[in-house]
């Protein structure tokens, strides 16, 4: 690693440059963008992302306060959790812990830093990690292994079985960092009672871990209030959804970054139901004016991008799908598989469902919400088996109407790598233009994004997406 990449830790400078993003708009329009001028490392990614109005302020003011309780943790005598975006926070708020989720800040290092995060994610290497691991967690786990970040205090990890090297990152930072580790376990099914009893099981021995590390007992009341708000966010993440089904789309693209980016960090808590809140007002208005959420307001294509999206710098992906009025119509991300949500159609049996009667009905609901988060709920096993991959996306492309489904990953998502050439002839049988494309959501090393932007508009000009020539899925 560069020496000059060790002068500045680097979550103390990604939760400075969000601080001062989230103050842009503070001021008049002409501060604003007299500033834009100023900043020319960010300006792009700055403008593209306040243009959403005030979800994105919203968003960027609750980043800072999260980034900056990771900094001021110790300080303020509370523990930090190194956890991933496969794990639900709200049982780590329940005990005042801090979740330092490694995916998002690798994003935030992807999306804001003209360098990118490429030093972080050779150090790794460097520190004996293998660097066919996935990249969502090597693009800031390096950081933390060169000790430029806040030290976490234990690991929590639910990825066995699901993605392998998930996993094998926390256990390699539990090694090389010498903190605890507690790594929670999912049996291939999901609505059985023999796996709903394991998952309770290995919840309260979570809860247990919590306990020690903390020294602290569970607030069952403190609790019960963060399931009721997670109530609240499943009912606003439902309506969002519901509207996704509209043609024209009434909901801007980056609208997805926001939910999901939300519900990994801030999963619980009142900031997210606001911004939730927020980000209804702008949907249900354009929806009313029939208009789509694009910026032109209108629609052209309708893609959804089955696994995850690209991060690259200055949020291109967004401002790619914009100029040419693609929505967004989410990923595998996007989609918590909450009770009452749209695409769960008839197997509500795949749902969790909230309670917070007892608190085996609060750890219950945890567990239950826990082992359906995104990835976890799809990828847990054979891709065309039921209630997997295959038939989530299938269940998703005729809901929302999709012209067609695009698959991003990283080069070391072997599981979704191995099954993804019969996954995406499956559903071009099924009448739906599926789009592979070789790059890293994370690294740009890998391939360009000027290469993907010519792979996805030959595509679509080749294959004839869009009206008239929209596909029906299921029809």
């Amino acid at each position: 690693m560069k020496r000059e990449t060790r002068e500045y830790n680097y979550d103390w400078s990604i939760w400075s440059i969000v601080e001062l993003a989230s103050m842009t708009c503070d001021g008049s329009r002409k501060e604003y963008e007299t500033l834009l001028k100023l900043v020319p490392n960010f300006g792009d990614a700055l403008k593209a992302i306040t243009n959403m109005g005030e979800p994105s302020i919203l968003l960027m003011k609750s980043l800072a306060k999260h980034l900056k309780s990771c900094l001021t943790a110790h300080d303020e005598g509370k523990k930090i959790a190194l956890t991933t975006f496969c794990f639900a926070p709200p049982i780590l708020y329940a005990f005042d812990v801090v979740p330092l989720v490694l995916e998002p800040m690798a994003v935030l290092g992807t999306l804001i830093l003209k360098r990118g995060t490429s030093e972080y994610l050779d150090y790794c290497c460097e520190a004996g990690f293998t660097e066919t691991s996935c990249s969502s967690q090597r693009g800031s786990l390096g950081a933390y292994l060169a000790g430029l970040c806040s030290r976490p205090d234990f690991i929590i990890c639910d990825s066995p079985g699901i993605c392998d090297t998930n996993a094998n990152s926390f256990s390699f930072a539990s090694a090389y960092l010498d903190i605890p580790f507690y790594q929670l376990n999912y049996p291939p099914t999901l609505t059985d009672s023999r796996a709903a009893g394991y998952h309770r099981q290995d919840f309260r021995d979570l809860i247990g871990f919590l306990e020690r590390q903390t020294g602290r007992k569970l607030d069952i009341d403190r609790l019960r209030e963060i399931v009721r708000e997670l109530k609240r966010q499943a009912e606003l993440m439902s309506e969002l959804t519901e509207y996704q089904r509209l043609i024209p789309c009434p909901i801007p693209g980056m609208f997805n970054l926001f939910l999901y980016s939300g519900n990994f960090l801030l999963s619980g808590t009142k900031d997210f139901t606001k911004l939730l809140h927020s980000m209804l007002r702008i949907v249900r208005a354009n929806a009313e004016a029939g208009r789509a959420g694009t910026p032109s307001g209108r629609e052209s294509y309708r893609g959804l991008f089955s696994y995850i999206d690209h991060y690259t710098t200055d949020l291109r992906f967004w401002t790619f799908l914009e100029k040419r009025d693609i929505s967004h119509l989410g990923c595998i991300l996007s989609t918590f598989w909450h009770e009452g949500a749209a695409y769960i159609g008839g197997r509500g049996d795949e749902a969790y469902v909230l309670r917070d009667e007892s608190l085996d009905d609060l750890i219950d609901s945890l567990a239950m919400q826990t082992s359906r988060m995104p990835m976890v709920k799809s990828i847990r096993g054979p891709y065309d088996a039921p209630g997997m991959w295959l038939d989530d996306t299938l269940m998703m492309t005729k809901l929302l109407k999709a012209d067609f489904v695009a698959y991003f990953g990283t080069i070391g998502c072997r599981n979704t790598w191995g099954m993804v050439k019969p996954y995406a002839r499956d559903l071009e049988r099924a009448g739906i233009p599926a789009l592979i494309l070789y790059s890293d959501s994370f690294d740009d090393r890998v391939q360009s994004w000027d290469a993907v932007m010519d792979k996805i508009d030959e595509f679509i000009h080749l294959r004839r997406i869009g009206a008239p020539y929209r596909p029906a899925p299921g029809s």
